[in-house]
């Protein structure tokens, strides 16, 4: 019965980090859409929650890398239990909330990998962590990704504004927004195909540990259809802090260079996925917007921003894995230890909550100005202008 209650609350909280997932992450797919004014912020939510539960469906190879693949376990291998895999959910979680209220598009990829790997390093030693895997299909696609990315979405851009020569006639531009919804659509069905499949690996991962799975064996439809759902509902929410970070915080996107870097995105998860490379979206989508900024002539890159964002990339992980290995360290101990854990995420995340309703940012900060405002400057007279604005102006 221990177990049962145990292996439950693993898949409650997995299911949360799913749902966090999908309100930090909505910025990664739809976030230039909504700064271009191709799409309405609520639209590309529900757009973007709908795609991700589709996607989700498509392909398992992911799941397969985290069930089968970091952690050894099973047959000759370490003995991991559900309380570890617990363990490690709670440090992704509680980075996501913290990147989130910051507006910082860390990746919730390589936060779920640095909560397994320290709860597991705590729990069973560095023997239970295949470090092979992690580097060969997390660590070489996060470093190669952001700059595979953005530099197609570089290219793309360049040659947009080449063959229309004027990307900012009403024609071209009302095209590109056009576009946008068919590339930020597949950015959207492509991180359902990556980043749900991460919980599917998860929970997977718990059912084996349990001994209610067989080692080896692959993810079961419920398993599919409850991350599906639990990503597609935090999509709908909307991470509007850190929509505004990417739209509009990296650099002044237009609608080529938003079309430009979404479909750019698309394609590099998309592959990654096939391949079962555990990608970021967070680090491919935020590569892609810096290449479509630098892929337009004088067009301003904050790179004090990219600066932020790096920094995030690099201390994800670790600080992922240092909550993680705590969080083992504390539930391990006795039943007590794994409540008192749960009371404290629990905590955690009120405590994030409520300190974004104290600074909130809704879909109006995050929404395309009203066409008559189009192209009009933030000069040094206008009030609410964000760096991005003040500098471009």
């Amino acid at each position: 019965m221990a177990v049962l209650i145990t292996v439950t609350l693993v898949i409650v909280v997995a299911l949360v980090f799913d749902f966090t997932n999908g309100f930090h992450d909505t910025a990664n797919a739809m976030a230039t859409s909504v700064a271009t004014g191709a799409l309405k912020p609520r639209q590309a939510v529900l757009i973007s929650a709908v795609l991700n539960l589709v996607g989700a469906f498509i392909s398992t190879a992911v799941a397969s890398t985290i069930s089968n693949g970091i952690i050894r376990e099973g047959p000759g291998g370490i003995e991991i239990t559900p309380t570890m895999i617990f363990a490690g959910l709670c440090g992704a979680v509680l980075w996501n909330l913290a990147t989130w209220y910051l507006g910082l598009p860390s990746s919730s990829t390589h936060a779920l990998f640095g909560g397994l790997i320290g709860a597991a390093i705590i729990g069973a030693g560095f023997n239970s962590v295949d470090f092979g895997v992690v580097l060969s299909k997390i660590v070489v696609p996060a470093v190669v990704s952001p700059f595979v990315a953005g530099a197609v979405a570089l290219l793309a851009t360049y040659a947009a504004y080449r063959i229309t020569k004027n990307a900012r006639a009403k024609g071209s531009e009302a095209g590109f927004r056009h576009g946008q919804t068919i590339s930020a659509s597949l950015v959207s069905l492509a991180h359902g195909t990556n980043d749900a499949q991460k919980t599917m690996g998860v929970i997977t991962l718990t059912l084996i540990a349990a001994k209610y799975q067989a080692s080896g064996s692959g993810v079961q439809l419920w398993v599919i259809l409850a991350c599906g759902l639990a990503i597609g509902a935090g999509t709908y929410v909307g991470g509007w802090r850190i929509m505004k970070t990417v739209g509009k915080n990296i650099t002044d996107v237009q609608s080529p260079q938003g079309f430009a870097a979404e479909t750019s995105s698309a394609a590099t998860i998309l592959i990654s996925s096939h391949l079962g490379f555990a990608l970021s979206t967070t680090q491919v989508t935020s590569g892609s917007v810096i290449g479509a900024g630098l892929g337009k002539r004088l067009a301003v890159v904050h790179w004090n921003v990219v600066g932020r964002i790096a920094t995030g990339w690099v201390v994800t992980l670790p600080a992922a894995a240092l909550v993680g290995g705590v969080a083992a360290f504390i539930a391990s101990t006795s039943t007590v230890g794994l409540i008192i854990v749960a009371v404290l995420l629990a905590a955690g995340g009120v405590t994030f909550y409520a300190l974004a309703r104290r600074k909130p940012i809704t879909s109006a900060d995050v929404a395309a100005p009203e066409p008559a405002l189009a192209g009009v400057g933030a000069g040094p007279g206008s009030s609410g202008s964000t760096s991005v604005e003040g500098t471009v102006a």
